[in-house]
């Protein structure tokens, strides 16, 4: 390493805020950034040893797991540069994280507090427990991510043990307040940066910054043992930096996630730190690089997420062209409690996908977690509609939305599929799937 400058990699195939400010923070420190891309990133494994290209000292793993359809594919690669590599949250203990079961087991091991929870494999194991929860429950998709696949539940017979193509479990509601709210302790090594309570939206139970929730400092306000937890909760799981989410119940507080790739947004806002320059810090050290504490300190006042400097080029090569839809396309729909096949329409103008009040109830789509409010056709003035998160598969690919629900049963498709789904796709507006054999009434 010249001059002991260290070069930082930081594995992430997306262009978040977070990978930026990371990637920013390294070259203020005066230490070398490498972002690592599809654009750049070459392994070659030959007689004499590896050759890795570009040529890192350290690395910090920034995969979102959670937002991809071949996580698999996506882990293999960390594993690999692990292999060549210190990394900072090794993907072993990235992946664990990011199945809430799994961290689960892996906190409730080391004698850490969470929420009783049901994991089984089938639905009628699952609907067994559903009585043992009270009158409130909460199911959830293993994997998920910004609040998606994530419900409140009431008192219902049965349950899937998958929504879509991902696995599901029932989890004791946890709360003791009119309006919900949970705690977040964001760690990297073994100090705590800040720590903020989030606040639920008008109408959610759900505290995601991601969804429009509220966010105040609370880092003066956390008691010494409560920033224990969040230290001991983020070594349990094997992660070097982690945003640890804990809610407080009538019988103290309970550890609910341990996100290996949080956000720094709604953090930023609410105590004025970005964990960037501490987890830059951390990687320049992992490898014996010299760091200015007092920098950190001084870059952590912002959060610097402008277009960094090391930024690959783009790829020579004409990318993939995105999957092709029809006007009207054979989807799968998934809800809580159900699966439906049905024949869907695309609609350009539309920024939220609809769906049919009846699919909803057949599927389990719910519960309501918002209200929108949209303005159709010729009617001027403003119509309400409850929106519910429904898994859609279409082009091959699931997607979690957050539809509106509408009675479409005059209509001839249950699904009016949106922009929040169409903007992954071509769309051919002369390709079509026949639904009846009558033409479809004029929308």
């Amino acid at each position: 390493m010249e001059r002991n400058r260290v070069r930082v990699g930081v594995l992430s195939l997306h262009s978040s805020k977070e990978t930026k400010a990371i990637l920013n923070a390294v070259e203020a420190l005066g230490h070398t950034p490498v972002w690592l891309r599809e654009e750049n990133l070459v392994f070659h494994f030959a007689d004499e040893g590896v050759d890795l290209r570009p040529d890192i000292d350290v690395v910090v793993n920034r995969l979102l797991l959670s937002k991809t359809d071949q996580p698999l594919e996506d882990h293999g690669v960390a594993l690999t540069l692990e292999a060549l590599r210190p990394t900072l949250n090794a993907p072993d203990s990235t992946i664990r994280a990011t199945h809430k079961t799994a961290a689960a087991a892996a906190l409730a091991r080391a004698g850490i507090r969470t929420p009783e929870t049901v994991f089984a494999l089938g639905g009628d194991r699952l609907s067994e427990f559903r009585s043992d929860f009270g009158p409130d429950a909460v199911y959830k998709t293993a994997v998920g991510t910004n609040g998606g696949g994530a419900w409140r539940v009431e008192d219902r017979d049965v349950y899937t043990a998958k929504v879509g193509n991902r696995r599901a479990f029932l989890q004791r509601f946890i709360g003791t307040r009119d309006r919900p709210r949970d705690l977040r302790v964001y760690v990297v090594g073994d100090d705590v940066v800040g720590a903020m309570f989030r606040y639920a939206p008008e109408g959610d139970w759900r505290t995601n910054v991601a969804l429009g929730g509220d966010v105040e400092d609370a880092s003066d306000r956390v008691t010494d043992d409560l920033l224990a937890v969040a230290r001991s909760a983020t070594a349990a799981l094997g992660l070097d930096y982690a945003g640890v989410d804990l809610i407080e119940g009538s019988d103290g507080w309970y550890v609910l996630e341990v996100n290996p790739t949080a956000g720094f947004k709604g953090l930023y806002r609410a105590t004025g730190r970005s964990p960037a320059p501490h987890i830059a810090r951390l990687a320049v050290e992992r490898v014996g690089g010299d760091v200015d504490h007092a920098r950190v300190s001084e870059l952590a006042a912002t959060l610097d997420d402008s277009e960094p400097s090391c930024a690959p080029t783009p790829l020579s090569h004409v990318p993939e062209r995105p999957v092709v839809v029809g006007f009207t396309e054979r989807i799968v729909v998934s809800g809580t409690t159900g699966t439906e096949t049905v024949v869907g329409k695309a609609d350009t103008g539309a920024e939220r996908t609809s769906i049919d009040l009846r699919l909803a109830a057949e599927i389990g789509a719910g519960p309501i977690h918002t209200v929108s409010r949209v303005r159709s056709g010729s009617v001027k003035r403003e119509k309400s509609r409850p929106v519910v998160d429904v898994v859609v598969g279409i082009g091959g690919t699931r997607h979690t939305v957050a539809a509106n629900v509408v009675d479409r049963g005059h209509m001839t498709h249950p699904v009016l599929v949106g922009r929040d789904i169409l903007r992954h796709y071509h769309l051919d507006v002369n390709r079509r799937v026949e639904a009846t054999d009558h033409d479809e009434r004029e929308e």
